[in-house]
């Protein structure tokens, strides 16, 4: 096989996760690959919501900047629309995001930041291969990498592989490591449109009409990142060369003021479907290689988590193998209990969501406002609601228990 200078790091995947690792890696003076299937960036709706605790990751890890500098837009208001509730019932209870402390979230273009974080990568002295095929890695110390760029087929030996190849990657695989899962419990569909400059760009808002689940994200510049959850028998229902433009109008609600902004607006994306639920690795390593992001496992994206827990991962590894040259598998024990625990939470405050808000039968309705008399007065009930928007390490233990769940939906 033909050769290429061995770097101590060989990131697969050139994606967010894998782009940010690779950024922290080479600005600490190490040598990095990087390498990536995609010749450019598409939108696959994929995380472009970034948590506050997410927000706090981005920080610590020297990438928030680059965010804001870039187009990254602050939320400041959430306000939970639903059709049992009168408008001006449910915006009185707005929720203000600086009131818990933090910016809001951070809305930010996917594709957009992959290339801003490939970018940062190379310009921190990483090497950046795209259009690479046929990637196989086996584990061991050290681990073996091969692929094929530009019809030449490589074989590296690094002393660390690092899985960033996201939920449909072949990399954590490969290397052994055990991804469970639940079962999808139902479907969701997003799409980004353009032109909705009548919604308000500081707000985001979720809600529940009829039998969809609705989320709003506003971006920079008028744009805006839609969501529909749909019951599992409605694979269907936002498929086909019409469905960009029946997904926009879906978001003409009574309940919905400024929802004409939204079905109005051009859409500027195709309309993906995708099947809601959990996936975890309670081991994401293997002797020389370690998974990261969606590679190690993703939570249900009903209460989109997918940034924070990637750079969540980024700044546990990172800091890792920063901190001390022994980069065996015994080193990153305490990412996978970490992670392990933080992933648990995240899956119950899924659950909590998902039920609360993807169900839509007359009982389901009942409980929906049920539960929302409860908020801010049930300390499981707040604690399961505003885990995505704080973090799980920030809300008790006791509220992540299934019995907890189970009282909380009761």
């Amino acid at each position: 096989m033909a050769s290429i200078e061995t770097p101590e790091i060989v990131v697969i995947g050139g994606g967010i996760a894998g782009a940010a690792f690779a950024t922290v890696m080479a600005r600490a003076g190490n040598t990095v690959l990087m390498l990536e299937i995609t010749p450019e960036h598409r939108d696959v709706v994929r995380g472009e919501w970034l948590a506050p605790w997410g927000v706090a990751e981005a920080k610590r890890l020297g990438l928030y900047d680059i965010y804001r500098a870039n187009g990254g837009h602050h939320l400041k208001r959430h306000i939970t629309y639903d059709e049992g509730v009168p408008p001006a019932e449910a915006e009185a209870r707005t929720m203000h995001f600086e009131a818990l402390g933090n910016e809001g979230p951070l809305t930010l273009g996917h594709p957009k930041t992959c290339g801003l974080l490939d970018d940062a990568a190379v310009a921190a002295g990483a090497r950046f291969l795209r259009g690479v095929r046929k990637t196989h890695v086996a584990p061991g110390a050290p681990p073996v990498v091969t692929f094929v760029h530009g019809g030449v087929a490589h074989e590296l030996k690094p002393r660390l592989v690092v899985a960033a190849d996201g939920r449909h990657g072949k990399t954590a695989q490969q290397a052994g490591i055990t991804i469970e899962g639940d079962p999808p419990h139902h479907w969701f569909s997003g799409m980004l449109v353009e032109g909705a400059d009548g919604w308000p760009a500081d707000l985001q808002s979720i809600g529940t009409a009829g039998d969809v689940n609705f989320l709003i994200f506003p971006q920079e510049a008028g744009k805006a990142r839609l969501y529909l959850g749909a019951p599992l028998s409605q694979k269907e229902r936002f498929m086909g060369e019409d469905a960009p433009a029946r997904f926009a109008k879906a978001f003409a609600l009574d309940c919905l003021p400024n929802g004409e902004a939204i079905a109005n607006a051009r859409p500027a994306s195709h309309c993906f479907v995708y099947p809601n639920n959990d996936t975890w690795a309670d081991v994401p390593y293997a002797p020389g290689i370690v998974a990261i992001g969606d590679a190690a496992g993703h939570n249900d994206p009903i209460i989109g988590q997918g940034l924070s827990i990637s750079h969540r991962d980024v700044r546990v590894v990172t800091d890792i193998l920063k901190a001390s040259n022994d980069w065996s598998p015994g080193a990153f024990a305490p990412y996978a209990e970490e992670r392990k625990e933080r992933m648990r939470r995240l899956r119950l405050a899924a659950r909590f969501a998902s039920v609360r808000d993807c169900e839509f039968n007359e009982r389901a309705r009942t409980r929906r406002h049920a539960v929302g008399a409860k908020m801010m007065q049930d300390p499981v009930v707040t604690g399961l609601a505003l885990t995505p928007i704080v973090g799980p390490e920030n809300v008790p233990a006791e509220v992540f228990s299934d019995a907890a769940l189970a009282a909380a939906l009761a």
